[in-house]
């Protein structure tokens, strides 16, 4: 008879973790560290900026040098 009780006890408690695994966790921007996480964002946007500009500013240049050297 113990064992019956033991067994319904720990399929009760299987059963409430399956249920709390269930829930969808909210966005990291709305958890405690969300501050950090909409910077990195933001920094993340300014550098891939950064670095179309300087790819933009590169490719100008050589198309100067291009056309200084060829003219």
């Amino acid at each position: 008879m113990r064992w019956l009780v033991f067994l319904l006890i720990v399929f009760a408690v299987l059963w409430y973790i399956r249920g709390v695994e269930d829930k969808q966790p909210p966005p990291i921007e709305e958890g405690i560290i969300g501050g950090p996480v909409k910077a990195l964002h933001k920094a993340q946007g300014f550098e891939k900026s950064y670095l179309d500009a300087t790819d933009a500013h590169k490719k100008k240049m050589e198309e100067q040098l291009e056309k200084d050297n060829g003219g």
